[in-house]
C-alpha cells in the first residue's frame, strides 16, 4: 500500500514538474467556491503577480483590461455553466501597470450527475501574435488606402470616386437631398507637356490637385483624379448654385497660382474648364446618366473657349 501511495505521489510530482516547466500557465478553479485550487508559478514571471495572490475569480477579473472585462467574464461564465469548453483572448494587467495579451483555454470538468465540478485551463501569452496581427491589419489598411489613392497626386483615384459617388447617390436619393458634381479639366495640358516636359507636367498635376483640394473643405467632399488631366469633385448636400460658386472658386484659385503655360492659346497662365451638375435623384434616375450629363457640360466649356464653367 505504501509503495502504491509513493508511486502516486511520485507521479503527481512528475506531472506538476511537467506542467510548471511549460510556457503555458496551468490553473484550476473550484466551481462551487469560485476559488483557485491551483495556478502555475509561471504566472509571476509573466504578469508579476505571485501565485498566492490568485485566490478567486475576482482576482482574475480585476486583473483584466476594463474594455475586455465584461464580455470576457460574461462569455466564460455562460459557457462554463453550459458545460462547454471554450477559449477567450483578453488583455491581462501586469503588476507594473502594463497589459499582456492572454489566451485562456478552458476545459469544463463535470461530475457524474452532469453538474460542473471545476474548470481546468491554460493561459498562453499571445502578445507577439497580437502584435503581428495588428501589424498585418495596419498594413492591410495602408494597402487599401493606397489602392484608393492616386499614386501621383495623392488624391483619391477613379476607383475611390466610383465607390464614393455610388454611396452618395444612394444617400441623396434616400434623403431627398441634392448631390453635385464638378468635372474639371486642365486646359491644353498636352501642349503643356510638349512645352515643359512630362516631369514638369507631373509637378503641375500635383499643384492643381493641391489647389483643388483646398477649395473643397467639408469632410464628405471628395476630390479625385478622374483620369489624365481630369479631376472630379463630389459635393454631397450641395445645390446647383453652391456648386457653381465652388467651381468658379476653383477656377479662380488655379488662375491665382499663375502657373506658366506659354503654349496655351488663351493666355500665359494655366487655366481649367469646369462642368457642373446637380440633382436630387429620383427612383428612376441613373447615376451613369448624371455623370455623362456633367461630362458633356465640361465638353461644352472646352468648346466655348475654355477657362470657364458651364452649368445646367
Amino acid at each position: 500500500m505504501v509503495d502504491i501511495e509513493s508511486r502516486v505521489e511520485a507521479d503527481g510530482a512528475v506531472y506538476r514538474t511537467l506542467l510548471e516547466s511549460t510556457r503555458a500557465i496551468p490553473w484550476k478553479i473550484d466551481w462551487d467556491s469560485k476559488r483557485f485550487a491551483y495556478i502555475g508559478p509561471q504566472i509571476e514571471a509573466l504578469l508579476g503577480w505571485a501565485p498566492s495572490s490568485w485566490e478567486d475569480v475576482g482576482d482574475w477579473a480585476s486583473r483584466m483590461h476594463p474594455e475586455d472585462r465584461d464580455w470576457v467574464v460574461d462569455f466564460c461564465v455562460a459557457q462554463s455553466q453550459a458545460g462547454v469548453d471554450h477559449e477567450a483572448d483578453y488583455r491581462a494587467l501586469t503588476r507594473d501597470g502594463h497589459y499582456v495579451w492572454i489566451r485562456d483555454v478552458v476545459h469544463v470538468v463535470r461530475r457524474s450527475d452532469g453538474t460542473v465540478d471545476s474548470l481546468i485551463g491554460f493561459m498562453f501569452d499571445i502578445s507577439e501574435r497580437k502584435r503581428t496581427e495588428q501589424q498585418l491589419v495596419s498594413l492591410q489598411k495602408e494597402m487599401e488606402e493606397l489602392s484608393f489613392r492616386d499614386g501621383l497626386t495623392g488624391v483619391a483615384n477613379r476607383r475611390r470616386f466610383d465607390a464614393v459617388v455610388e454611396i452618395e447617390w444612394s444617400n441623396a436619393r434616400r434623403n431627398r437631398q441634392p448631390l453635385s458634381l464638378l468635372m474639371i479639366d486642365i486646359d491644353y495640358f498636352k501642349q503643356y507637356n510638349d512645352r515643359y516636359g512630362h516631369l514638369e507636367g507631373d509637378a503641375c498635376l500635383k499643384q492643381v490637385a493641391r489647389v483643388l483640394g483646398s477649395a473643397a473643405t467639408r469632410a464628405r467632399d471628395l476630390l479625385a483624379r478622374f483620369g489624365g488631366e481630369e479631376f472630379v469633385l463630389v459635393l454631397p448636400e450641395t445645390d446647383q448654385a453652391a456648386a457653381w460658386k465652388l467651381a468658379e472658386r476653383c477656377r479662380e484659385l488655379i488662375l491665382a497660382e499663375q502657373i506658366p503655360h506659354e503654349s496655351s492659346p488663351i493666355g500665359p497662365a494655366l487655366t481649367i474648364s469646369v462642368g457642373v451638375g446637380s440633382a436630387i435623384p429620383g427612383h428612376d434616375d441613373e447615376l451613369r446618366a448624371f455623370i455623362d450629363t456633367v461630362d458633356k457640360r465640361l465638353y461644352q466649356a472646352k468648346q466655348q473657349g475654355r477657362n470657364r464653367t458651364v452649368t445646367g
